[in-house]
């Protein structure tokens, strides 16, 4: 498989001198067309500031970032907002009730990427918007409606189908399911784990829950103070962790476990983490 994404060293700092706080340190990572890989990390360790570099929302002090064979990183402000606006990148986020504008139709808001990319008349948009919202399993008649007249699971697929509508190579979904409640939790990902095999879109999902993406990923890269500290196919990963952050996460998740790690376990696990620095 060629590679779609490519995070060749990138590092990200915040302030200067003294002030200065490095959050990534020199992180590589990629993805092949068609891929599914999961960034696991808990909160501060960096999954965020990666996933806004990779759309040119912040800025690296060093390294790059390509995608489909292009340099993004260092693209000027009219060139990052023509690839931004092409669609072939697209991020999910964790809240959909923050992502939809609640005065907009369901109709509008997933036709609003192709009317600022242009190219397609009206009816052409309307086309496409009901066909991307019947590809995440929700019904026509909801078109009508905005975010508060849904439920939980029905808007974060309306956010699903808004990223689709642009016929996008990669999705980024920061944290997509845990929001919802488990069973809309099971809907989604079943709905995630379809577009790799029906539409060979890549998919970077970013999460602290190691459990709640095991299943929808072909690859795990686990990421700790900023640095990546194990890759490797999800079923290695789950089964012979070797960093010990992977081995807690691993064992911390209830949905691959069972019940996760007994105190004890737990408290080792964190001492040789600070051990390992």
């Amino acid at each position: 498989m060629s590679e779609l994404l490519e995070v060749d060293g990138v590092e990200v700092s915040y302030g200067r001198g003294r002030a200065e706080r490095r959050i990534l340190h020199g992180v590589s990572l990629s993805l092949a067309a068609g891929e599914s890989v999961g960034l696991i990390g808990e909160t501060g360790s960096g999954k965020t500031t990666l996933a806004r570099t990779i759309l040119g929302l912040t800025r690296l002090t060093a390294g790059s970032v390509r995608f489909d064979g292009e340099t993004v990183s260092g693209l000027g402000a009219r060139a990052l907002r023509s690839f931004r606006r092409s669609g072939r990148l697209q991020y999910v986020f964790q809240d959909p009730l923050q992502s939809l504008d609640p005065d907009v139709t369901v109709r509008d808001s997933i036709g609003e990427g192709l009317r600022i990319r242009g190219g397609l008349t009206a009816p052409d948009v309307a086309t496409r918007a009901e066909a991307a919202l019947a590809s995440v399993g929700l019904p026509a008649d909801l078109l009508g409606r905005v975010p508060g007249q849904l439920s939980g699971g029905q808007r974060q697929r309306v956010a699903i189908a808004r990223a689709l509508a642009l016929q996008p190579r990669l999705l980024l979904l920061d944290e997509p399911v845990s929001a919802l409640d488990a069973a809309n939790r099971i809907q989604v990902l079943d709905l995630l784990r379809t577009l790799g095999t029906d539409q060979g879109i890549a998919k970077l999902f970013i999460s602290h829950d190691l459990g709640s993406v095991a299943g929808v990923t072909d690859r795990i890269a686990v990421l700790f103070r900023g640095d990546i500290v194990e890759v490797g196919s999800t079923r290695d990963i789950i089964a012979r962790p070797q960093h010990p952050y992977t081995r807690l996460l691993v064992g911390s998740a209830t949905t691959l476990t069972g019940g996760g790690v007994d105190r004890e376990r737990r408290r080792e696990l964190r001492q040789a983490l600070a051990d390992h620095g």
